[in-house]
């Protein structure tokens, strides 16, 4: 799975690797984004990326209560067409969701070592994500967003069974593009990244509590 994750690129160069003419937001540096809270995702607009927050969690349109939405942070690449909630928002509502490392917790004896995975280049890279919009009995329309996740690589297999599908540069737009949605093209995106690619390091125990949004969660630390 995939439950925690990093944004912490500044904000110019992210506006420049994902092709976007503006950020409408304040978006600070996230050290230790957690289910529930909102997070960036851009999308396709009339050959436009455009980007802005979605609340980390699925809550389809069609639910009755909000509170799904804390079962739904992740979707399994491969039964995406088989869950209700999913199979109809791989045609037209898929986004991508900037990070810069993710999060997992590595068994070490009778406990967890906490692990941030990135890039080896360092560089912000692209999450696979669907999207909905529920209305809240009150009226309220709140905007959810699920990270999908696959079979982990050689790199996080070590580490963890299962990891987020981040997506090559060059099939982000594929990914975004609502015109283009053949069931199998789709299934060819949502596959392990290049475990060459990526690099993973220990970090401090205190990643574990998302109230901690704080530099020291994402520091090289020793063994714990």
């Amino acid at each position: 799975m995939c439950g925690r994750f990093s944004l912490v690129t500044e904000v110019d160069k992210l506006r420049k690797r994902f092709f976007l003419d503006e950020i409408t937001f304040d978006l600070q540096p996230r050290y230790n984004i957690a289910p529930g809270q909102p997070v960036p995702a851009i999308i396709a607009d009339r050959g436009r990326r455009r980007i802005g927050q979605l609340k980390w969690g699925l809550v389809p349109s069609w639910a009755k209560d909000g509170k799904i939405g804390y079962k739904m942070i992740n979707a399994r690449a491969e039964t995406l067409g088989e869950k209700p909630a999913f199979r109809n928002l791989i045609a037209r509502k898929r986004c991508i969701i900037p990070a810069d490392g993710f999060y997992e917790w590595k068994r070490e004896g009778k406990g967890k070592q906490p692990m941030r995975i990135t890039l080896s280049d360092g560089n912000p890279f692209a999450f696979a994500g669907l999207y909905d919009t529920w209305i809240s009995p009150d009226g309220q329309k709140v905007s959810t967003c699920t990270i999908i996740t696959t079979r982990p690589n050689e790199l996080v297999a070590r580490i963890h069974d299962r990891m987020p599908v981040i997506l090559r540069p060059e099939d982000e737009e594929v990914w975004l593009d609502r015109d283009r949605c053949d069931p199998d093209l789709i299934r060819t995106l949502l596959v392990p990244y290049d475990a060459a690619a990526m690099r993973a390091y220990p970090v401090p125990s205190l990643v574990g509590n998302p109230q901690n949004d704080i530099p020291e969660c994402i520091e090289e630390a020793g063994w714990q």
